[in-house]
């Protein structure tokens, strides 16, 4: 992330802060080098050494107070003022918490989500501790509110490296489509891809161990596991769950081929694909800003169901951004697994995975996944939505 998204994203902090009545919020760090705040890579793309107090206020103030070796490398443009100080922050964290005065002050911790959760125990006892004797740590509040929506609120530069990387993830793909064969391994395909990868001088979106994810045949179950030794068979289907980083933004698509004619892919195939197809076609109609979470993922649920399959045992779609699961609300069901990340509220600039399923009798199971931005007035396509299976024979 370069100087100047950071700034931009600081001014968005504060003005989110305005919209939502929250006074101050402050991001409390210490030595970030093994342990670093999620929250803080929004705002500040630089490790610090020493503990450092990041503070954004409703009325547009943005302050670091930082030890004197930090302080001199910080960069200008994220802040309005840069506090250094000597032998101890208590001080200085202490004036300038005086001089705001915030009625509410909000730290990273949350219940539901990992991104807005990066205040540790022992960080958040030495901060009541600085702060003892004055009314600020009663003034303490969750800063998810907060994150979730500086997260989800994509700026159009965001969104540009996010379509940016989905159109080198699809190039690929279409790389593959003249590489494929009966007869290779999950293994050979996912180094295929990883060359590829390599030559366009992107990374995995997530762990390379399993990214991408390959499964052959009906007998694989899908899910977060790395490619083996099971073979591209004749008639049968390849499924690929895969996304790339590029410019410290992600792409998380899946695609499906099968190893035949396209007049001999059997008709529990044609029906799942078109089943799933109709229901992300379904859910991106539905979506818009004002969406509740799991009323998005009811729309593709009730579609699969309804076409009788089995419910698939996830949620419709998670955010993407700075990672392929970027934290915040999800378009999930009301289970105890998504927590209130289903009750959620979709807004514009969020950018959203929409990937159903559906498990077939005999060719195990049909899986896409495209990614999409959510406007003013519903969604559009990040992705080139798969319409029909690639077919290779």
């Amino acid at each position: 992330m370069d100087e100047a998204l950071a700034a931009r994203k600081s001014r968005q902090a504060c003005e989110i802060l305005s919209e939502i009545g929250v006074d101050c919020w402050l991001i409390w760090v210490r030595e970030t080098m093994q342990f670093r705040d999620p929250a803080l890579s929004l705002v500040l793309d630089m490790d610090v050494i020493s503990p450092t107090a990041l503070l954004y206020t409703s009325s547009g103030e943005r302050i670091a107070v930082s030890q004197e070796i930090d302080a001199r490398g910080l960069p200008a443009s994220p802040f309005d003022r840069v506090v250094p100080y000597g032998k101890g922050i208590r001080e200085a964290l202490r004036a300038e918490l005086q001089r705001i005065d915030p009625r509410t002050i909000a730290i990273d911790w949350s219940l539901d989500t990992e991104s807005a959760d990066g205040l540790t125990l022992g960080m958040y006892k030495v901060l009541v501790e600085h702060l003892s004797g004055t009314p600020f740590p009663e003034r303490f509040v969750s800063a998810a509110p907060v994150i979730e929506r500086l997260k989800g609120r994509k700026l159009p530069e965001e969104v540009a490296r996010i379509a940016e990387a989905v159109r080198v993830t699809e190039r690929i793909f279409d790389d593959l489509a003249g590489y494929l064969r009966p007869g290779q391994t999950e293994m050979e395909i996912a180094d295929y891809v990883r060359g590829r990868m390599a030559e366009y001088g992107v990374g995995p979106s997530w762990d390379a161990a399993y990214c991408p994810c390959v499964d052959a045949g009906p007998d694989k179950v899908f899910g977060h596991a790395g490619p083996t030794g099971a073979r591209t068979r004749a008639g049968h289907l390849l499924h690929f769950d895969f996304g790339v980083t590029k410019d410290g933004f992600c792409s998380d698509l899946q695609r499906m081929v099968f190893f035949g004619r396209r007049s001999g892919v059997p008709t529990e195939v044609r029906r799942a694909f078109a089943t799933v197809r109709g229901a992300i076609a379904a859910a991106a109609a539905f979506l818009r800003p004002g969406r509740v979470g799991h009323e998005v993922d009811a729309v593709a649920r009730a579609h699969i169901t309804g076409a009788g399959y089995e419910e698939y045992a996830h949620g419709l779609g998670h955010q993407i951004g700075r990672f392929a699961h970027d934290g915040g609300m999800r378009l999930a069901p009301t289970w105890e697994l998504f927590g209130r990340r289903a009750y959620g509220v979709v807004e514009a600039g969020n950018v959203f995975t929409i990937e159903p399923n559906a498990l077939t009798p005999n060719y195990g199971r049909v899986s896409l996944e495209e990614d999409v931005l959510v406007t003013a007035d519903g969604c559009r396509f990040l992705s080139t939505p798969q319409t029909e299976l690639v077919c290779l024979e």
